[in-house]
């Protein structure tokens, strides 16, 4: 919506619409044409392509701007609205600028009682930015989510969607500072990183063409393999979870990480101590 001078002053709006989004530029709208033509295709039904077409029009401009959506609305022959109802429902799709790296710290329940809740605090204060904020100088956006999936690594920090696992507030605040300094970081496991960019059209479905990316994306990690491994009868020889003082190249003695790394003598296994019903308040 849109107000005059004289309507801001005044703390009022007349609901006057908002002028129609500029067009991208005749080389930009051929280029993204030709990459959303290869996407629809992959679709029988071409509304389906909204997804990663919105995926590579933030790969342009790092965040879905009204332009990247009027696109995607003419060439699925969609409406506005119906682009803008899709982009604002995922949290993969930022509304505003943001920086060449996404840094989500996870503060649900597991990894907040192991450390996030005090890691996302320590970076707020260190970058001097809140929730869903970036950095002066264009380089971070911090942001808090709600669950990474990687509970048996927490507590977890993701940069653009790679994982680094078993952060403490010390190790988190050396990853901004090195990812500020323009050095090499790498996941704890997963493809080398990018930026969110170059992550934003990989996420639109071509191919990562960096030499070993695709080799190096591997599957999941130790700890989450420990439960598989031991219903097979394979004894863990190695700690599956790296001490937080560690690198992820230094070598763990061999121990058990904790005593949930083996069956445990419960009512089912214990013949001597079986279940029984439980009785009701009060008999």
């Amino acid at each position: 919506m849109t107000t005059t001078p004289s309507e801001k002053a005044a703390g009022v709006s007349l609901g006057m619409p908002q002028l129609p989004a500029p067009a991208y530029p005749d080389d930009v709208r051929a280029r993204l044409e030709a990459d959303a033509r290869e996407i629809i295709a992959r679709y029988p039904d071409s509304r389906s392509a909204l997804l990663p077409l919105l995926h590579l029009v933030q790969s342009e401009e790092g965040h879905v701007t009204r332009t990247g959506m009027r696109f995607c609305a003419d060439i699925l022959g969609l409406t506005t609205a119906e682009v803008t109802a899709v982009a604002t429902f995922y949290t993969m799709y930022r509304r505003k600028p943001s920086g060449d790296y996404q840094v989500g710290v996870c503060t649900n329940t597991l990894c907040a009682v192991m450390g996030g809740d005090a890691i996302f605090d320590e970076l707020k204060a260190h970058l001097g930015v809140g929730n869903d904020e970036t950095t002066e100088d264009g380089k971070i956006t911090l942001e808090h989510i709600e669950c990474n999936a990687a509970c048996d690594f927490a507590p977890v920090v993701m940069v653009n969607w790679e994982f680094f696992d078993n952060q403490t507030p010390e190790s988190a605040k050396r990853l901004v500072d090195d990812l500020r300094d323009g050095k090499t970081v790498r996941p704890t496991r997963g493809a080398p990183l990018c930026t969110y960019k170059e992550t934003a059209r990989i996420l639109a479905g071509f191919p990562d063409e960096r030499p070993g990316a695709v080799e190096a994306s591997g599957g999941a990690g130790p700890a989450s393999l420990i439960g598989l491994r031991l219903a097979k009868g394979e004894a863990p020889q190695r700690r599956v979870v790296h001490p937080r003082t560690a690198g992820p190249q230094d070598e763990a003695p061999a121990e058990h990480l904790s005593s949930h790394d083996a069956p445990q003598q419960t009512s089912a296994s214990d013949p001597a101590n079986p279940a029984g019903p439980t009785a009701e308040e009060g008999e």
